[in-house]
């Protein structure tokens, strides 16, 4: 009996510790990997040099571009300044931003313009705002709507809403990973049809992108700042890696 008592708890060791190391290689895999250093300057701290959109909105403060909406400058539209450079398809698109409590945002890639209406552009979008409800989920502006949620790997399928295929952690655990009314560092890294959110290292959704008519692999990068009363929204070190 002695001797079945010491094997069950041999048992429950090791696999106490197998559970332990599979816990740990997942959250090293949703870690923000290694870039190579072929990085691309996108804003250069001191002009819209390669920026478009309407600069009663936005300008340059502290090396950082700055949008802001306030009650004597309301916004009737989501409004982008939208990068003019050329992008590749596969690329990693590091950079910080910064927003105020009351603030929505996002980063817009793999996008185009909308027909009709000034400075908006539709396609995949990096979320962020300042409550961190959304921050780091994957939103399509004026198309599908939420790909992924904050703590989602999913995949889209053509005529069918997102199906989960895993779970990167909780939405309110990540949530403790990101910073409030201080600077937070964006990675998005889009390589096929495979599209990954990190803030501050940290993976916050995963999209596989299967739907073969509204999958998008290449586009336009912007910077949104959203219909609010009054908010305002800084970025800066934006940089591009082809892939």
């Amino acid at each position: 009996m002695k001797s079945r008592k010491y094997s069950l708890v041999v048992g429950y060791a090791v696999l106490s510790l197998f559970s332990n190391a599979c816990n740990e290689a997942k959250k090293e895999l949703n870690k923000a990997p290694e870039s190579p250093n072929s990085a691309i300057a996108l804003f250069d701290g001191v002009s819209f040099k390669n920026w478009e959109g309407d600069t009663s909105y936005w300008r340059i403060e502290d090396s950082s571009i700055r949008g802001e909406v306030t009650p004597a400058h309301p916004l009737k539209e989501n409004s982008f300044l939208v990068y003019s450079g050329k992008v590749p398809e596969n690329f990693e698109l590091q950079l910080e931003y910064k927003i105020s409590n009351e603030g929505n945002s996002g980063v817009q890639y793999r996008s185009e313009p909308v027909a009709g209406i000034p400075n908006a552009l539709k396609g995949y979008q990096a979320d962020i705002d300042g409550a961190n409800v959304y921050t780091g989920q994957n939103y399509e502006e004026r198309g599908r709507g939420f790909l992924a949620m904050r703590g989602q790997s999913v995949e889209m399928l053509t005529g069918q809403p997102p199906r989960q295929l895993d779970s990167l952690g909780s939405s309110s655990e990540l949530q403790t990973y990101i910073k409030q009314a201080a600077w937070n560092q964006l990675v998005i890294r889009a390589e096929k049809n495979h599209l990954v959110h990190f803030i501050n290292g940290n993976k916050m959704s995963e999209v596989f992108d299967k739907d073969s008519l509204l999958a998008r692999n290449n586009g336009l990068i912007g910077l949104q700042l959203h219909v609010a009363p009054q908010m305002w929204v800084m970025f800066r070190n934006i940089q591009l890696k082809p892939l």
